[in-house]
């Protein structure tokens, strides 16, 4: 392969993984890969179905508002018996008899109950508060898994994009050495080079194919983790594309946004909020408690129809705790030391996401950095190459020399290759980071998964044990 050859299906290599001066036909794309990712990923619906769980404790809190019914039904035979003493003084001396009456009764009877909670210290109105917060809560959560997945995928795409062109540019390095160890063994036959030249080029193919060897390696997993992620067999990959348009166009403005638009942070402050009502909930331990008990039966016995009784109440208790072990004192010094440990971990999460966010930022400096220098490394690899080639030809330069010219273009079109990967792959960090890793935030055409619409079918459900698909 000519050195002009070489460098034009190298350039090629390199500008696939940005897709510069490339099209590409009926090819899978970033943003295709994304979409299946948003669909198929075994992680993201399972944290979907943990937050349509969450929902369910709505309903649950808010069920402390309404009446408990019950009925009751009792058949049976009751046996009573009477043993009555009876003195003949008639006689003498007296004589005693007794008399066993043994009156069985069959009861039949029916009643029901409702019972009411009318006060207990503001206790239902902060569980549902507290529910309400945990779906809020466990919605920020979900964006933390949808943004990690739709990251993964990102990445996924690109490690292959990346493994596919290292691996095609080690395998034309590969061709390259043994066209270079074939003229290397002509030139030894006509005495131009020593033993010494051809046991170079010997051993440099051998390095060339090792790492062909590796490359393939690292390209098969790039595949399984594809499939794993994005949960299709990949195709043909279309070059990725950065988003930086999505992020802010300074660091402070992201920082900002992260620390107001971190899923994590927002998860976390809806975590003090839980903890604060979960307080109150202890604390309305030691309330009194007013409940409402209406209640109303009958019972009759079959062999008399005249034997009937019906009962009916309506009854108000009011139960004041004074003094139950102590157990409620230290639920309730225990949910505040709850909180307190709520409140650290919202600052935790705030420092995380402000170092995230900058260290997102400097990342994606870095590699627009890093490209600029590996395709001005590759430039220079190229003419220095070719130079070396064309005075290796008068004696000027060395097979070794030849070689290492050779060996120094393969690595830094590898580096330009990778740079590209990381260019794309930290716009996607940095996206993320700022909390706008999203569907919706990317305007792809996909039906959104729309939380609200679950929780709205459970909120009010009084029965029913069939969830809303229908299972």
């Amino acid at each position: 392969m000519r050195a002009q050859d070489w460098a034009i299906a190298s350039l090629a290599l390199a500008s696939a993984v940005l897709g510069i001066g490339c099209s590409h036909a009926a090819a899978d794309t970033l943003e295709w890969a994304l979409v299946q990712a948003y669909q198929n990923n075994p992680s993201l619906n399972a944290q979907r179905a943990s937050l349509r769980a969450t929902d369910e404790n709505v309903p649950q809190a808010l069920s402390g508002y309404r009446p408990k019914l019950s009925f009751t039904a009792n058949a049976g035979t009751d046996y009573a018996s009477t043993l009555s003493k009876t003195v003949n003084q008639s006689n003498f001396p007296n004589t005693v008899s007794f008399t066993n009456l043994g009156v069985p009764y069959y009861q039949r009877g029916f009643g029901g109950a409702a019972t009411e909670t009318l006060y207990n210290g503001f206790q239902t109105a902060n569980r549902v508060r507290q529910a309400e917060s945990q779906v809020m809560g466990a919605r920020e959560t979900l964006r933390v898994t949808e943004q990690q997945v739709l990251l993964d995928a990102a990445t996924a795409y690109m490690n292959l994009l990346r493994d596919q062109a290292i691996l095609e540019l080690n395998r034309r390095n590969v061709e390259v050495l043994t066209e270079q160890l074939k003229q290397t063994r002509d030139r030894f036959n006509v005495g131009e080079v020593t033993r010494t030249d051809v046991a170079q080029a010997e051993s440099r193919l051998a390095a060339g194919r090792s790492s062909l060897l590796g490359a393939q390696s690292n390209y098969i997993t790039s595949q399984a983790n594809y499939r794993r992620v994005i949960g299709v067999d990949p195709g043909k990959l279309a070059p990725g594309t950065p988003v930086d348009r999505f992020s802010p166009s300074t660091l402070n403005a992201a920082i900002a946004e992260g620390a107001q638009q971190s899923p994590s942070v927002l998860a976390a402050m809806y975590g003090v909020d839980i903890a604060e009502l979960a307080v109150k909930v202890s604390e309305g331990a030691l309330y009194p408690n007013v409940t409402l008990t209406e209640s109303a039966s009958k019972n009759y016995d079959p062999a008399y129809n005249t034997i009937k009784q019906t009962l009916a109440s309506v009854i108000a208790q009011v139960t004041v705790p004074i003094y139950q072990g102590g157990g409620e004192y230290s639920t309730i010094r225990q949910s505040k030391e709850t909180l307190g440990q709520q409140r650290l971990n919202l600052d935790v999460n705030r420092d995380q996401a402000r170092a995230t966010v900058v260290q997102s930022w400097g990342e994606l400096d870095a590699s627009k950095a890093q490209i600029e220098a590996t395709t001005a490394q590759v430039n220079a690899a190229e003419i220095a190459l070719n130079g070396v080639r064309e005075e290796a030809r008068v004696g000027q330069r060395t097979t070794l020399d030849v070689l290492n010219a050779q060996q120094e273009l393969v690595n830094a079109r590898v580096a330009l290759v990778t740079a590209q990967h990381d260019r794309v792959v930290a716009s996607y960090t940095l996206l993320a980071a700022v909390g706008g890793l999203s569907m919706q935030h990317l305007g792809l055409n996909i039906s959104i998964y729309d939380p609200q619409v679950h929780y709205q079918q459970v909120r009010d459900a009084w029965v029913g044990v069939r969830i809303p698909d229908g299972r």
